[in-house]
């Protein structure tokens, strides 16, 4: 394998014939370019998004631009999901789990970035937090195959949660809470940060939230079945942006990278990277281990944070 700086997906990425797949996200931008590069590599790859005619319209370009081959390419497979509404997110666990007896890797991929403040999920949280954290961890709780992974292939399941150096944005532990769920505090506080500054911060939380699911999958479940970690895609051209001011969409178009690069990180992580290299880590790119910043640091807001995660989710 070639060192991380020189690394390139549909070269470096090794055969993964017989792997069990799922993406979030999977039908645009990074999630698209993830699915197509494990798809040519022969595995099976549920691409999990909320239209299914989007999704199909994924399946048909994907089957259009991989080339079949003597080895095989894999088999892409829509799986409905909606992140903003915890019962889709139940359902498509539920249905996933109908159709396989494993997952091999999970890639928590789909977000949410920066949209109007006042549209909230179905069950009355922040979008961006409840999409980019809430929906990802409920989904993980629920797909126990991942812990029968390791029964099949030993090896250790792969959950990836895609974050960004973004989550240092995230607002003091005093407020930070206060600012996740519809009412009058969260109104009170997108008042006080402003019209543009309100939806980074809170697109910060939800990134600051990714890695504190990542660091608790890591510490709580035995690294032999299972590992998790973080990696920022780096700044990536995305459909993710489209409801970014006019000035972020602009620097996006002239300096951001290409979606392809911003697969790198994660592709990396979930195939070729020794599975104890990458638990418990948060990765910029590609694959370079970094301490992330911010709020990260602060233990309590981590305990904190994932006792109010779990008691959001508890009755899904």
């Amino acid at each position: 394998m070639r060192s991380c700086e020189k690394f390139e997906s549909m070269r470096d990425v090794p055969d993964m014939s017989g792997k069990i797949i799922l993406v979030t996200g999977g039908n645009s931008g990074i999630g698209y370019e993830t699915v197509k590069v494990l798809f040519a590599k022969g595995a099976t790859v549920y691409l999990a998004a909320r239209s299914e005619s989007k999704a199909k319209e994924a399946i048909a370009r994907l089957e259009n631009e991989v080339p079949a081959t003597d080895s095989g390419r894999g088999k892409v497979v829509f799986l409905e999901l909606d992140l903003s509404d915890l019962r889709s997110v139940r359902k498509a666990a539920e249905e996933f789990m109908v159709k396989e007896t494993r997952l091999d890797v999970l890639f928590n991929n789909a977000g949410v970035m920066i949209p109007p403040t006042n549209e909230l999920t179905a069950q009355g949280y922040d979008l961006q937090f409840g999409t980019n954290v809430l929906g990802h961890y409920l989904l993980t709780e629920l797909l126990a195959l991942l812990t029968a992974s390791h029964i099949h292939t030993l090896q250790p399941a792969r959950i990836i949660h895609v974050s960004s150096s973004a989550h240092d944005r995230a607002p003091k532990r005093e407020v930070l809470f206060d600012s996740l769920q519809g009412g009058p505090k969260r109104d009170a506080l997108i008042k006080k940060w402003g019209s543009l500054n309100a939806p980074c911060t809170l697109y910060g939380s939800s990134k600051l939230g990714n890695i504190v699911i990542s660091d608790d999958f890591a510490t709580t479940q035995p690294a032999e079945g299972l590992v998790s970690c973080a990696p920022h895609p780096g700044l990536i051209q995305s459909g993710i942006q489209l409801q970014a001011p006019g000035l972020l969409k602009l620097a996006a178009g002239l300096a951001f990278s290409a979606p392809p690069v911003g697969a790198y990180t994660q592709l990396w992580a979930a195939t070729c990277a020794a599975p104890e290299s990458v638990n418990g880590k948060y990765f910029v790119p590609v694959g370079v281990e970094k301490v992330p910043g911010g709020r990260t640091g602060d233990g309590e807001m981590k305990v904190e944070m994932m006792r109010w995660i779990k008691e959001a989710v508890k009755e899904f």
